[in-house]
């Protein structure tokens, strides 16, 4: 395993993996780091990042043709599949790779928050009877359906269009629509390059949470830290809004499993030598890699029409507490996805930037940052640096230390839910036990994730949000 000795310190919160840091596997099969490695962190994390294999991960990462400048590591990193999860990487577009393992399993898995127009104060009694509506409004849990049965016809048109089609189907307006990440949906997706497995498994789940650590949280505005920054969003002390962390669902895993098994098969006919298997990839120009490119835009469609519903459920329970929704309330801040692929420009060369477990954070983009169950989250916007520093890329939560079954073996989800109870957040989960795989204990403390990025000038924070109401699955 790599150690700290093994590191060069860049600064007090970058650290880098030289170009010439060797594995075993490496003279086995030939193959050499093609950029350095980048971390950032500041001790304390570093020293968690190296009690697991997501540093090895990256490495194996900068091994991948046409990567360029640094294979990145955000301070949330732990292990993933291939890629580490909070893990960056950009291929040049003529010569590079794409990896379906750069993306993730849950495509577009990502993060919206809506902001009211009313403060903590004013409906503190009235949070637990919110919590419960919104529970009742929003299936959640594995493999749960939702209100809608898509024929193969609106399938697709979600699959093709994203937001824009929950607009035209009347679950929201052009102004939600703008206010997502690329407008909600990326024009390059292909229905037709999206199995009918994956679309089976997602016809019926528009709407929904599913389980692990997705939620829905209603939180207040607990700190402001810029204040022209808060009141340009709309944002102000103990104001209350709500956070909607959820993805693909079904349909976006299949697409990650068909296509890993595709790019298996592939890849040795292009000459590619992995490290790693669960690195498979084709080149990004390759008929391999361009399906995989088209089939997980639509897929990612598919993410950013689900947050819609679900968007759509939470008005609909808020209406139901309160008597009705008022311009004034529950309108989008915004919406940033963290599992995707995109095509950028830096410095005039066009690159495929694989984020996973990674938000976007150009200049003045809000960028959202979830913070584990229990804890604060962040809104932050991005910075000019982040640009020269990780490819318009910042941290995407917290990030695991544990398994979630080593979490299960040492949290009682029963004792937790009573824990948060007490600290006035209510709780509505469909599985008690469930909660004990994403307790506080099973992740990074999130104010020294957010300071990371802060002091390095990848985001900049504006307000802490705390939780006065959880939903899960």
């Amino acid at each position: 395993m790599i150690e700290k000795k093994d590191l060069k310190k860049i600064s007090d919160y970058i650290w880098e993996i030289p170009q010439d840091c060797r594995t075993d596997s490496f003279d086995r099969i030939g193959i050499k780091m093609r950029v350095p490695g980048r971390i950032f962190a500041n001790e304390k994390i570093l020293e968690d990042v190296l009690k697991d294999q997501s540093l090895e991960q990256v490495i194996n990462v900068a091994t991948l043709p046409g990567i360029q400048k640094y294979s990145i590591a955000m301070p949330d990193i732990h292990e993933g599949y291939g890629f580490p999860v909070g893990g960056v990487a950009a291929m040049d577009t003529e010569t590079g790779v794409i990896s379906p393992g750069g993306i993730g399993f849950d495509i577009n898995c990502g993060v919206r928050v809506l902001k009211s127009g009313k403060t903590y104060d004013e409906i503190r009694d009235k949070i637990p009877d919110l919590a419960t509506a919104i529970y009742k409004e929003v299936p959640s849990g594995v493999g749960r359906g939702g209100r809608l049965n898509l024929v193969n016809k609106e399938l697709n048109e979600v699959l093709e269009k994203g937001v824009e089609r929950m607009v035209k189907a009347g679950y929201t307006t052009e102004e939600d629509m703008k206010n997502c990440e690329s407008d909600g949906w990326l024009p390059e997706a292909n229905s037709e390059l999206v199995s009918k497995h994956a679309k089976d498994r997602g016809r019926d789940q528009l709407g929904t949470i599913g389980g692990g650590n997705h939620f829905i949280e209603i939180q207040r505005v607990d700190k402001v830290f810029a204040p022209k920054a808060a009141a340009r969003l709309g944002l102000y002390e103990n104001q209350i809004c709500i956070m909607i962390h959820c993805g693909s669902r079904g349909l976006g895993h299949q697409v990650a499993t068909d296509y890993i098994q595709i790019m298996l098969n592939v890849f040795p006919k292009y000459g590619i030598k992995l490290v790693d298997n669960q690195l498979a990839c084709a080149p990004f120009s390759s008929p391999e890699g361009k399906d995989y490119f088209a089939a997980m835009a639509a897929a990612a469609n598919f993410a950013w029409a689900n947050r819609q519903m679900i968007t759509w459920e939470v008005r609909q329970a808020w209406a139901k507490i309160f008597g009705s929704l008022t311009s004034e309330n529950l309108k989008l801040i915004y919406d940033v996805t963290h599992n995707i692929a995109k095509i950028e420009e830096y410095n005039g060369k066009k690159v495929i930037v694989h984020r996973k477990g990674a938000t976007r954070a150009f200049s003045n983009q809000p960028v959202l940052i979830p913070g584990s169950m229990g804890t604060a989250s962040y809104i932050l916007l991005g910075a000019e640096k982040s640009l020269e520093e990780s490819f318009g890329s910042s941290c995407h939560g917290s990030g695991r230390t544990m398994s979630r079954t080593k979490a299960k073996k040492i949290v009682r989800g029963p004792k937790l839910k009573e824990e948060l109870e007490a600290k006035g957040i209510s709780v509505r989960t469909g599985s008690i036990s469930g909660l004990a795989e994403e307790a506080p204990v099973a992740y990074k403390d999130v104010e020294e994730v957010v300071d990371v990025v802060h002091k390095v000038g990848i985001a900049r924070k504006v307000v802490r949000l705390c939780p006065v109401g959880v939903i899960k699955g």
